[in-house]
Order: structure tokens, then sequence, then C-alpha cells
């Protein structure tokens, strides 16, 4: 199931909501105000480079070292 941000038009909230595929297309209530009047919004994918005295490969790594 993905999950989208959503910010209402009426109140200006902004929540996530996990919404199957197959009801992607059905609206969405908004959990202030309680209004369906809300518009999928653009989700940002962000990265920061490692912090120094860190390199990359470990950085990527999920294993625990040591």
């Amino acid at each position: 199931m993905p999950l989208y941000e959503y910010t209402c038009l009426e109140c200006g909230e902004q929540f996530e909501k996990l919404v199957r595929l197959s009801e992607a297309d059905r609206p969405v209530t908004c959990p202030q105000c309680h209004s369906t009047n809300c518009h999928k919004s653009i989700s940002l994918f962000g990265t920061s480079k490692p912090s120094a005295g860190v390199n990359a490969s470990s950085a990527a790594s999920c294993a625990p070292s040591g």
C-alpha cells in the first residue's frame, strides 16, 4: 500500500494516509475538519551526504559493524 500525502483545501491540514491501489480514486477525508475537499500533495524525497568521519560504504550498509 502506498503512503500518500494530502492537503485539506478547507482547513489547510497536511496529513498522510495509506491507500490501497484499488481505493486510490475514492475521496479522502481530512482528519481535522472531516472535509473530503483534499488534494494529493507532491511528496519530496530527501537525502544527505554522510557526516564527517563516516565513509559512504559504511553509511549505506544496514548491517551491524564490529
